[in-house]
């Protein structure tokens, strides 16, 4: 495991993890580059290319922009929603791209996304999201080119780093009390170790910085996660990109407001949906978001965390400390089951389908909400068995290419089967047919087996059979 829980919870802005902040963080280390070997001020020209899935539907997920911004040298855990904006619509004014600006040597160029070239039908060999970036001088020489791959969550992969990325691989587990790829290897160290699985993901963290740091990093977390829910409750009208997809969030907010001034346990199941949805809403509007792990599933682990600190039994007598605690511990056990989707099958929706995002957030969060509960490490490992379970064969197939339909009711509902795959799981005595390593397998496998019409290309299910209006 040499995957960071930092790694998995990342903070980006909307609406597509793998479409939008992956394609910035490559631009921005293409950017990153011609500064460092100092070449940014004899560019000249760009030529970039888009592949496969980021072709397909990159004009609806936000790709195009997304890669502008990159190209300037902003960073998607930095920029501010107010920047996109603000950037965009200068670079649309003026056709004028200031090239590394952010990184402190500003090259202005004539660029904009019409000059983009896109190839929908061709993928290139690592993953189905491939971008080629290349700069030019003034006489068409290739200063720098780079082939990145957006391979789901916001992880970047570049040609040519591979055998660097392994090594550092290899170090960084040798360095960890508790390496795992597996679930038999996770649920070995915490069974032979009397440890829940969060302490095995803290034991790991630990070996990457301290645990002030890790426990505030994870605090951060949640408070973007808060912050994005409540962003969300206070905007009405449509969301952009042309579906005219009415805001829900505040209305519903209102409505359970007066129906729940006290917040009854009756009406937990109406207070996820909201979450999910207010963060989902969020999400497609371009807002900032934590990636969960991706931020097509985002609102996910958001809502069975507010369940866990809304409705988990003595939750109204917690201490500040007390709720910190269960925050910390939710989001690593969150995370060690994360890891296992990465490290044994895919969490993009243009690899797998949308099992490999909303099924992977939801198998996390159902394991998440296990510990927190009480549950034996056998039994944090059924409940995230059983939320895969039922996800398995999930299609990726948003209308107009945009994140909202399906996607933004189906966090709701995949919230919602967390919950209930903890609470089955918690019922038993961790014992089951299953391993979660088998679903995760079983995943991969229907994943590759999926018609590629399926997998975030806009070409069939409610994508084609869907008339936008």
């Amino acid at each position: 495991m040499a995957i960071s829980v930092f790694d998995l919870f990342t903070v980006g802005i909307g609406p597509s993890s793998s479409h939008t902040v992956g394609p910035m963080r490559a631009a921005h280390a293409f950017a990153a580059k011609l500064v460092r070997e100092r070449v940014a001020a004899k560019v000249a020209s760009l030529d970039i290319h888009f592949y496969g899935s980021l072709a397909a539907t990159g004009h609806g997920h936000g790709t195009f922009t997304a890669t502008l911004l990159g190209l300037e040298g902003f960073a998607p855990e930095s920029i501010l929603p107010e920047q996109v904006q603000t950037r965009l619509a200068d670079i649309e004014a003026s056709g004028v791209l200031n090239l590394c600006a952010e990184l402190g040597e500003p090259n202005p160029i004539a660029y904009a996304i019409a000059d983009m070239v896109n190839h929908p039908l061709t993928v290139l060999p690592r993953h189905t999201n491939g971008m080629k970036l290349a700069a030019l001088d003034a006489d068409g020489v290739v200063l720098e080119q780079d082939t990145y791959y957006s391979v789901g969550g916001g992880f970047i992969v570049r040609d040519g780093a591979e055998d660097r990325l392994a090594g550092a691989f290899e170090e960084k587990v040798n360095a960890m009390p508790y390496p795992f790829r597996t679930g038999a290897e996770l649920f070995a160290h915490c069974n032979g170790n009397s440890l829940r699985v969060s302490d095995v993901m803290l034991a790991n963290e630990q070996t990457l910085r301290n645990t002030e740091e890790i426990h505030a990093g994870l605090q951060h977390i949640w408070a973007v996660m808060e912050e994005c829910k409540d962003a969300s409750l206070t905007r009405t009208g449509v969301l952009p990109g042309g579906l005219k997809v009415r805001r829900r969030a505040p209305e519903w907010h209102s409505k359970l407001t007066l129906q729940d001034p006290d917040r009854e346990a009756r009406f937990w199941q109406e207070w996820v949906n909201l979450v999910a949805l207010a963060v989902n809403e969020e999400n497609a509007s371009g807002g900032r978001v934590v990636t969960a792990p991706t931020n097509g599933a985002a609102g996910i682990i958001p809502a069975v965390m507010f369940y866990a600190t809304h409705y988990a039994p003595g939750a109204d007598d917690w201490t500040q400390a007390q709720k910190q605690d269960v925050i910390s511990r939710f989001l690593l056990t969150s995370a060690a089951v994360g890891v296992l989707y990465k490290e044994q099958a895919s969490i993009s929706g243009a690899e797998v389908g949308c099992q490999g995002e909303v099924g992977s957030a939801s198998s996390m969060a159902a394991a998440g909400l296990a510990e927190i509960l009480g549950g034996t490490p056998d039994q944090v490992e059924n409940a995230a068995e059983i939320a895969m379970e039922h996800n398995l064969g999930l299609t990726c197939d948003p209308i107009g290419g945009l994140v909202q339909i399906p996607c933004i009711e189906r966090n709701a509902i995949a919230a919602s089967k967390a919950i209930n795959a903890a609470k089955m799981a918690l019922m038993g005595d961790g014992q089951h047919h299953v391993t979660l390593d088998e679903v995760i397998i079983t995943m991969r496998e229907t994943g590759k087996d999926m018609s590629s019409k399926y997998k975030e290309t806009a070409m069939g299910g409610l994508a084609v059979n869907v008339i936008e209006c």
